[in-house]
């Protein structure tokens, strides 16, 4: 018997193991912080971010006034897409929705409720630090995102917080040069149009299992077919008006 095998008091040999459901608790935490990134719409959060990232580089802001636009931009981001499926969760729930989080329990809506009041918090002085004029532009696109989100989304005015939201991000980046020059009409014009179709192209997968739960939006009054014959009419009128 060597020294190893003598020493065995009462509780020797489990400093190194962990107590029971120790590995199941992390594992838990671990899906619901994966729960909570995808909840706030990573595709589209990401991708309006990096387009106002490109604009304010491409606007000469500078590297740290670029990256102050991106930081407000993003959290305002966060905060819409944890709103949307916060406020949506239980009816996600009965649609039977895939990919939707706090539907299918990963993380709770209250927590979704809890991440997206933080954002917006923070988005608050981000955006003003932008400058008053711009940082309340950024906030007033929020806003309506919010409203979107709470209400208007089941109304005939459901393209309408989209057609603010594309339209102020050029108009955003555009007011946080110092100085603060009015944004080209152009790019505030392409923007909105941008917008309508972007509405158009999200609801579209949805409009049956939106209307079933008695969601009634412009894409849903017009139906799949009219939705899909209307979407090619703003991206082309961005594009010639950008032309």
């Amino acid at each position: 018997m060597d020294a190893v095998d003598r020493v065995s008091p009462a509780g020797a040999g489990t400093a190194g193991v962990e107590p029971a459901g120790a590995g199941e608790a992390r594992a838990g935490r671990g899906s619901r912080v994966v729960g909570l990134a995808l909840a706030c719409h990573p595709g589209p959060a990401l991708a309006v971010t990096a387009l106002a990232c490109a604009l304010a580089l491409g606007s000469g802001l500078g590297g740290p006034r670029s990256a102050l636009v991106t930081a407000a931009v993003l959290t305002g981001q966060l905060s819409v897409g944890w709103c949307n499926d916060a406020y949506d969760a239980r009816r996600d729930a009965d649609a039977g929705r895939r990919g939707k989080p706090a539907a299918d329990g990963t993380v709770g809506a209250r927590a979704v409720w809890v991440a997206a009041g933080v954002a917006f918090a923070l988005c608050v002085p981000l955006s003003l630090a932008c400058g008053v004029l711009a940082g309340t532009v950024h906030l007033a696109a929020v806003a309506a995102a919010w409203l979107y989100n709470l209400r208007l989304k089941a109304t005939a005015l459901s393209w309408l917080p989209y057609v603010a939201g594309f339209g102020a991000l050029p108009a955003t980046v555009a007011l946080s040069v110092p100085g603060g020059p009015w944004p080209r009409w152009w790019t505030v014009t392409a923007g909105a149009l941008l917008g309508f179709a972007a509405h158009l192209a999200d609801t579209l997968p949805d409009i049956a299992a939106d209307r079933a739960a008695g969601i009634r939006g412009l894409p849903h009054r017009l139906g799949d077919r009219g939705t899909r014959l209307l979407l090619p009419v703003p991206l082309l009128g961005a594009t010639a008006v950008l032309a």
